[in-house]
């Protein structure tokens, strides 16, 4: 398969991410949409062969409710054997305590960005903090946003129940990593399909 041969929806509402997303695609074949991720399925052409959700985003939706309707969706929309792949941080096997809680996301000589959580029932405040050197001196700057607490096993739980056979790992930088495959389809609805 060449890389001519695969096409990519890319669904995002940041501007600032789609207009660096447009400068790194160049001209490979991937169409940008500025959308709500939970619509993604009005801007599908044809059932997809793999789903991502990387990063942390089911995290940032709204409420659990939104995250099985994602789930709904992507089952639903892919290709029969289809994949649907998700990250996510686990806020809820471990609580951090103390200090713990404060965490080093990155740094280099101008920036030193950390985040701080607050843990409450189904969320967490993430509390970013970054220390920027600007004109010789080095100025905070610090913001805050909630992001759902959802287990590993829940999220598993979840696409099992929508028929999907799912791995559940960790992967570095205490994400986890879900993998669901939607069921292939029957040899006998291969067969009434046709060639």
């Amino acid at each position: 398969m060449s890389l001519r041969s695969i096409s990519v929806l890319a669904i995002d509402s940041c501007e600032t991410l789609l207009k660096d997303l447009t400068q790194r695609a160049g001209s490979l074949p991937v169409r940008i949409v500025n959308a709500n991720l939970l619509e993604f399925r009005a801007q599908l052409a044809a059932p997809p062969d793999v789903i991502l959700c990387m990063g942390d985003t089911l995290t940032h939706l709204r409420d659990q409710s939104s995250v099985e309707a994602l789930f709904e969706d992507a089952a639903s929309s892919l290709r029969p054997g289809g994949v649907f792949v998700a990250t996510f941080r686990d806020y809820v096997t471990t609580e951090l305590k103390n200090a713990a809680r404060f965490i080093p996301v990155r740094s280099d000589d101008e920036r030193i960005l950390t985040c701080c959580v607050e843990y409450a029932d189904n969320t967490v405040t993430v509390h970013d903090l970054l220390h920027q050197l600007e004109r010789g001196s080095w100025r905070l700057h610090a913001g805050s946003y909630r992001k759902l607490r959802s287990a590993p096993q829940w999220v598993e739980q979840q696409l099992r129940t929508l028929g999907m056979a799912v791995v559940c790992d960790r992967v570095p930088g205490g994400m986890v990593r879900v993998v669901a495959r939607k069921p292939p389809a029957s040899a006998a609805a291969r067969t009434a399909a046709g060639p």
